[in-house]
């Protein structure tokens, strides 16, 4: 039996806690706090600062595209997700909270800063791998969808309340200093938010690290070894006739994926440079755009169970086409805002059942493995739609033509989804679960 006992609720809160402890990482380190800080304070200039971060967060990418796959298919033959998602996370933590002590103009600070970035971005997403490879492993039969919805929602809502900590009290806001009092001088108040996301991450991954464990037994005779990980692989790429839908929804998901990671990542761009919005509008703007998808996760969760993943992430899909629509079409920053969270309503539910989905169709013994190959689709082409988005900028002398240019991905990626047959795929997995207990 793959699926964890009806009523399992301490492990199944544990695992969920994973998420709420580790957002507060992509939300201050790579996407509003410290990646604003390294390219306005650390580097010479912003325009320098921000291209060698882009080059920084390319590289943990590729990094992370290679690794993926290899230490999740040794995960799977040594018993050892658990190992290694401690592991990696408290690689991500202690670099976090090394990035504190990095102080502008120092000796070395801008190759000291990146490196332990890119050290802690890709222990991160490697620590994802292992993570999503125990949800079938602890969510009830018939409770999947809902039970990674609490997780995605709780991460959400876990990097907003961080975030909102981080601002008041360390930070401040405007002319108000955070009601820490910390010392200002060279950024320390701005630095020290490295300290709390690192504190935050190892308190609420605690219940994680005890309680989310034996999902997975050593294979017998099959030593832990990068050789024996790699032939793993390439004996799953031979048998791929065999996991067909998986392969179409990896395929499907990397192209609507990367829609959605452009999105994220270019929106407070687009609201300041079209929409006129301050820096601090842009971070409320950030922060309930990320209550909304913590929302669709935890609504969408239960409604997946009922009509299937495939089905959920299609409606999501169609859903931020139009909301996408709405965005480049809106004349005002009211109609931005009403996008904003319409589109956080349709991401959350969109990475949440996407998630639930991989897992449904992968046997108990592939899920660090084939969570690896997910890893990798996420990043492999990570670049398209940056690089679409600023051609079409570059061409058309405007941002809402880039904006638009994202429609290409989810039209793309949904079409694709629609050739993935995900009855088939779990009634492979299970044949194949099956096989297994019977050997």
């Amino acid at each position: 039996m793959t699926h964890a006992p009806q009523g399992d609720r301490r492990r199944i809160f544990a695992w969920c806690m994973y998420d709420w402890a580790n957002s507060a990482f992509t939300t201050l380190v790579v996407t509003f706090i410290y990646s604003t800080y390294f390219a306005n304070a650390i580097a010479p200039d912003e325009i320098t600062g921000t291209t060698l971060w882009s080059r920084a967060v390319s590289f943990s990418a590729l990094a992370i595209a290679l690794l993926s796959p290899i230490l999740g298919a040794m995960a799977d033959r040594g018993g050892t997700r658990r190992g290694f998602l401690v592991a990696t996370s408290l690689t991500c933590i202690v670099a976090t909270a090394a990035l504190a002590f990095v102080a502008p103009g120092s000796e070395g600070a801008i190759l000291t800063a990146l490196v332990l970035f890119v050290l802690a971005n890709v222990a991160f997403e490697v620590g994802m791998v292992f993570y999503n490879s125990f949800l079938l492993h602890i969510a009830p039969p018939g409770q999947v969808g809902r039970i990674s919805g609490y997780g995605w929602g709780l991460g959400y809502v876990g990097g907003v309340v961080c975030m909102v900590l981080a601002l008041l009290g360390f930070v401040g806001l405007g002319d108000n200093p955070g009601f820490l009092g910390l010392d200002t001088s060279e950024g320390f108040h701005v630095r020290a938010t490295n300290l709390l996301v690192a504190g935050w991450f190892f308190l609420f991954a605690i219940p994680t690290f005890l309680w989310v464990r034996g999902a997975n037994d050593p294979l017998p005779g099959t030593p832990l070894s990068v050789k024996a990980a790699f032939l793993e692989i390439r004996d799953t790429v031979r048998e791929v006739r065999t996991y067909r839908q998986v392969a179409r929804f990896l395929l499907a998901r990397m192209v609507y994926n990367d829609g959605l990671v452009t999105i994220f990542a270019f929106g407070g761009i687009y609201a300041m440079g079209t929409f006129g919005m301050s820096f601090s509008d842009v971070i409320v703007f950030g922060i309930a755009l990320n209550i909304s998808a913590g929302a669709g996760a935890f609504i969408f969760g239960h409604l997946e169970d009922r009509v299937g993943a495939r089905r959920t992430v299609l409606f999501s899909i169609v859903a931020l086409i139009l909301t996408t629509l709405m965005a480049v079409l809106g004349p005002t920053v009211g109609w931005l805002w009403a996008a904003g969270i319409l589109i956080g309503l349709c991401a959350g539910p969109n990475q949440s059942s996407s998630r639930s989905m991989l897992a449904r169709m992968v046997p108990a013994k592939k899920q660090g493995e084939f969570f690896g190959l997910y890893a990798m689709s996420g990043k492999l082409t990570a670049f398209v739609g940056p690089l679409a988005l600023g051609i079409a900028t570059d061409v058309f002398g405007n941002q809402r033509a880039g904006v638009a240019s994202i429609l290409v991905l989810f039209l793309v990626g949904g079409a694709l989804l629609l050739l993935v047959d995900e009855e088939e795929g779990v009634a492979t997995a299970r044949a194949l679960d099956a096989a297994e207990e019977t050997a």
